[in-house]
């Protein structure tokens, strides 16, 4: 197969570390030049990118679990694309993969963290959501820290998202009651009618504490946490004794708000187990995962929503409406 291979490319480089919250100039958009490949080298054309909250700890300096974005590189960020030159005798061209290329239309691998993949059955897109990292966030946390069984009550935070809608799929696959929180009716509404959701809790009505009270009348076994803040507080005054929280994600405090637990009291008091976990370390489990996400997906019985922006230059802009809560499902950024 033979491509037509452009002599350069843009990229996003991360320009500036935000102060609070991330604004469009922190990002610089650049045209490079195509490198030569080296010897087990392939060239890999992004169809798709992944827009994450996690890449909004990557771009401050403090401590985290990772390493800090470096300035004037390439933004980190998951991709989905073709092979459009290959010196891997592993990788032809014409052969879809994905990776970590970041925030870019073109990039290089050795293929070492490649994942080569299957469009026949599962679109290529949904490989950077339900059927990739989200999906196995969502998997993991679940299944392994969540544990909830059939006739327990589980409630999901960001409830319309690429991770939380599929928590809540999870678990009514399960027999278990599903309750999300969301923000505004729209979003609630889908959560319920369109992913099965038993009940959804509009965060914006300003009756959270009571609204949710009324959606979990036998209180709440389990927890999946992406937001903090508020929609945090709110569950854990829900909690029944020995229920188990999955700490997924804070997007409260992204921009530097408090995320503190003001409901800490019922850590104590319900003996609560909670977790935190980042689902990068967990790669034993992602065969496992993927199998059964994959097959869900396949069949119709796991469903998602997307929000796609278009073209590389919007993805600063569409990022940060992102940790706005603007998205519906899955964000992505369409590149070709």
């Amino acid at each position: 197969m033979t491509v037509v291979v452009p002599s350069s490319y843009r990229r996003i480089v991360l320009a500036s570390r935000p102060r609070g919250a991330v604004l469009p100039e922190n990002f610089r958009l650049e045209t490079v030049a195509v490198p030569a490949l080296a010897d087990g080298q392939l060239l890999i054309r992004n169809h798709y990118l992944s827009l994450d909250p996690y890449m909004r700890g990557r771009m401050s300096a403090g401590k985290s679990y990772a390493a800090s974005q470096a300035l004037d590189e390439t933004m980190i960020g998951g991709t989905v694309g073709e092979v459009v030159a290959s010196n891997h005798a592993g990788f032809a061209v014409g052969e879809f993969v994905g990776g970590m290329l970041g925030w870019a239309e073109m990039g290089v691998s050795d293929g070492l963290l490649l994942r080569k993949l299957d469009i026949s059955k599962i679109a290529l897109s949904a490989y950077l959501g339900a059927a990739g990292m989200p999906g196995m966030a969502a998997w993991y946390g679940f299944n392994k820290i969540m544990q909830a069984k059939a006739g327990e009550t589980i409630v999901v935070s960001a409830a319309s998202g690429a991770v939380g809608s599929v928590v809540g799929q999870l678990a009514k696959l399960r027999g278990c009651r599903a309750v999300g929180i969301a923000g505004g009716a729209e979003k609630c509404a889908y959560v319920v009618d369109e992913l099965g959701f038993d009940a959804c809790v509009d965060y914006k009505a300003g009756n959270l504490a009571a609204d949710l009270k009324a959606a979990t009348p036998d209180g709440v076994d389990a927890i999946f946490e992406n937001v903090g803040g508020e929609c945090f507080d709110a569950a854990l005054g829900r909690s029944n004794a020995f229920g188990r929280v999955a700490l997924c994600g804070m997007m409260a405090g992204y921009d530097g708000s408090d995320v503190s637990i003001r409901s800490a009291r019922a850590l104590l008091i319900n003996r609560l187990t909670l977790r935190g976990f980042i689902i990068t370390e967990h790669q034993d489990c992602w065969p496992e995962g993927l199998a059964e996400l994959g097959g869900l997906i396949a069949t119709g019985q796991l469903k998602y929503r997307e929000s796609v922006a278009q073209g590389l230059a919007s993805a600063p802009d569409t990022f940060i409406g992102l940790l706005k809560g603007l998205n519906f499902g899955k964000q992505l950024v369409k590149l070709i």
